[in-house]
């Protein structure tokens, strides 16, 4: 069973991240785990931190010689930024540590509720861990899991298509996807040029007014054979597996598999994917793919679509009501170091959440405690799905 964790505080010493149950062999380069950090920093409307950090991965346990062995990955990343928080977050209580509290909650974040669950009177060690900075860690097990599908012929890409109103209103091709993940400059994400400079202009107009803007990103995978995931438990199906996925992304409020929100205002007759075969290349195609490469909580051999929702961020340069912990007196929220638009962010970390669980499922399907075991299987597998 693939499965990991993260761990680290935003204004901590590091971010740590272990992943267990990668089979032996799998290619691991670090120049490519580093440039999907790199692209999870970029985009337009960024805040002050990410002029700090330089993300980069250190893996210290589970490859070897540009392989994985088998055991648990243990990959770093260092946040820079720790030194001006050595003696606020210290892990020992010692002489000359100060204290940095959040006594006026944020509306929309996790400070309030986490103070309450924890008994905390300092929104401090709740925001801390509850910041989006913990999905850099997230990339780094995405690119792992990414490593793995690529060997098989799968990729995944994002996009966004809309910012704050402005919506790009088309599909975009798979060619343009590819040609936008090889830029060297990320501005909103977007493949339509004349709808990223609209997308800019609403970023613009957020900052001049001191508040933030959200959007939608668009995840697709392609090359994933049809019956990964199961139509048998609730908790097999893949489709709410991507779903719980997506939303447990800092920000994210929804999440669309396919076309569904089409789906739901149309006929029946005009949303269903329609089924074909092709004699000559012996295999079934669709008319569509509304349903976003998922039916029945299993792939189906089409493109995987899934969207993200992001709300705007919940920290604002121009603070909300609030209430103060200690004082229980009306107040304005705090401000933490904040962004006004993290949306191609979000799409390079949905494509990471997007890997981690098709390699969960690829190897729930396929096993295999080395690469080569997992090839056999997989390439077994698909002469039975050629010959069906």
């Amino acid at each position: 069973m693939l499965r990991f964790e993260t761990a680290g505080e935003s204004h901590g010493e590091c971010l740590i991240a272990t992943l267990t149950g990668l089979p032996a062999g799998v290619p691991i380069s670090i120049e490519a785990l580093n440039r999907e950090l790199w692209r999870r920093q970029q985009g337009y409307g960024r805040g002050g931190r990410m002029k700090i950090e330089t993300d980069r991965a250190e893996v210290v346990a589970g490859v070897r010689h540009s392989r994985t062995i088998g055991s648990p990955v243990a990959i770093i990343i260092r946040n820079l930024d720790w030194q001006n928080w050595t003696k606020a977050l210290p892990v020992e209580d010692t002489e000359g540590a100060e204290n940095r509290p959040v006594t006026r909650p944020r509306p929309g974040h996790a400070d309030l509720a986490g103070a309450i669950k924890d008994n905390f009177h300092d929104a401090r060690y709740i925001l801390e861990r509850a910041s989006a900075r913990e999905t850099a860690a997230r990339v780094a097990v995405g690119g792992m899991a990414k490593a793995l599908l690529g060997e098989f012929g799968i990729r995944i890409l994002s996009h966004v298509i809309a910012v704050d109103g402005v919506w790009l209103g088309r599909a975009a091709t798979w060619e343009e996807l590819v040609a936008l993940s090889e830029k060297q400059e990320v501005v909103l994400g977007c493949v339509e040029p004349e709808v990223e400079a609209r997308m800019k202009e609403a970023v613009d107009q957020a900052y001049r007014t001191g508040d933030t803007v959200g959007g939608v990103f668009e995840v697709i995978a392609r090359g994933v054979p049809p019956g990964l995931g199961s139509h048998t438990t609730w908790d097999s199906r893949l489709d709410g597996r991507l779903a719980q996925a997506i939303v447990s992304m800092q920000a994210v409020k929804g999440v669309e598999v396919g076309f569904a929100a089409e789906g739901a205002a149309s006929y029946g007759s005009k949303v269903q994917d329609t089924i074909h075969y092709d004699r000559e290349a012996r295999h079934f195609t669709r008319g569509a793919n509304r349903a976003g490469g998922l039916e029945g909580g299993m792939t189906n051999g089409q493109d995987v679509v899934v969207r993200g929702m992001l709300k705007p961020i919940s920290t604002l340069r121009r603070p909300l009501e609030s209430v103060d912990l200690e004082t229980r007196e009306p107040a304005l929220a705090a401000y933490e170091r904040s962004d006004v638009c993290v949306v191609p962010a979000a799409g390079v970390i949905g494509e990471a959440m997007v890997a981690i669980i098709l390699a969960q499922a690829f190897l729930e399907k396929f096993g295999g405690d080395s690469l080569g075991e997992t090839r056999r299987n997989y390439e077994g597998y698909m002469e039975q799905v050629k010959s069906y």
